[in-house]
């Protein structure tokens, strides 16, 4: 292999046809720096790398060209502030997901929620959603759930990084949790099984991503389930896909939930929608878990 400058590996994983940002957050990796350190490589274009360098370097950009997730490739995903570890055991972090953060802080910053409410977050993954909600608001009670032992290892570990302390429990859903939350946040599987986008994602844990021929079933479960783990007049806000919100709406409007909403991303797009659970009363399910 030809020893190649800084700028000449750049031009060739270009040419494989990765990104330019890919490409400068590759090289960093592999040189040792932090992505933030993007103007180095500029005043150190006609560097030489070491020939394993850029071996390894070039090994990488075929991945990425591959379609593997950049964040795998450098084992870490920036999310609300925080720097998380991520691998093939987890969902790679979205900013979409930042929506969901942003509205269960505005929930929780209410008059008539306590400093130290308890939240639920499920289906965890890396522990994203929760380790952004206790890092914005210490005096949280958090659990984070999920099925994967693999996933709650990652969780843990990036709790631990940051030293967040946060309740890690392995259980499908509501399995093994004891009620009652004044918030209860997810980013479920919401992919429909047949969807043709799977393919792209196929780096990605499948069970993970899917739920059903509609991509609701996870959130048909969620949803039927939340309010017997609910504080009266607690909120259940939930992620999904682009075009799910008003079924998504229904979905809570039919199990009896008040002030049902929905909220846009950056992009504009409906992507989490939420509603507030008056109590059994006007519910189908009890307060209490059983």
């Amino acid at each position: 292999m030809n020893i190649l400058t800084c700028a000449q590996a750049l031009t060739a994983a270009q040419e494989l046809g990765l990104e330019r940002l890919d490409a400068q957050l590759l090289l960093l990796h592999v040189l040792g720096k932090p992505g933030t350190d993007r103007a180095w490589l500029l005043t150190h274009d006609t560097t030489f790398l070491p020939q394993e360098t850029g071996q390894h370097f070039r090994e990488l950009s075929l991945r990425r060209a591959a379609g593997e997730p950049l964040a795998y490739l450098i084992g870490s995903k920036e999310f609300f502030g925080l720097k998380l570890q991520v691998d093939r055991r987890v969902l790679v972090p979205r900013p979409d997901t930042e929506t969901l953060v942003d509205w269960a802080l505005q929930q929780l910053a209410q008059a008539d929620m306590p400093d130290s409410a308890r939240v639920l977050d499920l289906g965890t993954g890396s522990g994203a959603i929760a380790l952004a909600l206790k890092k914005s608001r210490p005096a949280l009670d958090v659990t984070a759930v999920d099925a994967s032992i693999d996933a709650l290892a990652v969780a843990d570990a990036n709790a631990q990084e940051h030293q967040l302390a946060v309740h890690f429990i392995q259980g499908n859903w509501f399995e093994n949790v004891s009620a009652p939350f004044h918030l209860i946040v997810s980013n479920p599987p919401y992919v429909a099984d047949a969807d043709p986008h799977l393919p792209a994602l196929q780096h990605e844990p499948l069970q993970a991503l899917t739920a059903g021929k509609d991509g609701l079933d996870d959130l048909r479960e969620i949803i039927e389930q939340a309010p017997a783990y609910l504080q009266t007049q607690g909120w259940l806000l939930l992620e999904h896909g682009y075009d799910q919100a008003r079924a998504v709406c229904t979905l809570f409007e039919q199990r009896g939930f008040a002030e049902v909403q929905s909220r846009a991303d950056l992009a504009g797009i409906p992507r989490c929608s939420g509603g507030r659970w008056p109590g059994a009363a006007l519910g189908t399910g009890s307060q209490t878990a059983g």
